[in-house]
């Protein structure tokens, strides 16, 4: 009895050392991973948050690019028809677009398909618009009857994209 009681008086500070002993080292491990893994997300978004900005530049020179003012500057010349002037229009859209395509991986899923919405309603216009004319209307009849119908619009698809990505960035910084 009296070794059993020296054993136990031995083995049970022991044990509390070594309880003690696992309990602070597990608590240094995982702060230790927790330090880690900040510094690993810290690392990342100094890294990802500069793309991500230059995506949204990228996305927002796609859209000045595809507004309609713009296409027109563009892609008008002396002597096109309303429906070469309308292919070059839609070429040079889902050229830009394509181009693009990418950048959807930095951006929110959101701010995507206001891009795509924008993208579409700029082509719907310049569609719906290149229909009302008769077949034989030149380039600057169509580009006259566009602007006409831009400024019936509250506002062109390309500048409201334009508009909620400036809001997302700003809410980025």
């Amino acid at each position: 009895m009296e070794i059993a009681k020296d054993i136990l008086l031995a083995t049970i500070p022991a044990l509390l050392v070594l309880i003690t002993t696992y309990i602070i080292i597990k608590k240094m491990i995982e702060n230790d991973r927790d330090k880690r893994r900040s510094e690993i997300i810290l690392q990342n978004s100094s890294t990802i948050t500069p793309i991500r900005l230059q995506a949204y530049e990228r996305l927002i020179l796609l859209l000045e690019r595809i507004s309609i003012e713009a296409l027109i500057m563009r892609t008008n010349k002396a002597g096109l028809t309303t429906k070469e002037l309308q292919s070059s229009m839609l070429n040079s859209i889902r050229s830009e677009f394509d181009h693009n395509l990418s950048q959807q991986i930095y951006i929110t899923p959101q701010a995507w398909e206001v891009l795509k919405n924008a993208k579409t309603n700029t082509i719907k216009i310049i569609n719906t618009s290149a229909e009302k004319l008769p077949p034989n209307a030149t380039g600057s009849d169509f580009s006259r009857y566009l602007l006409e119908a831009l400024m019936e619009i509250d506002k062109e698809p390309s500048k409201v994209a334009i508009d909620y990505l400036k809001s997302e960035v700003a809410g980025m910084m």
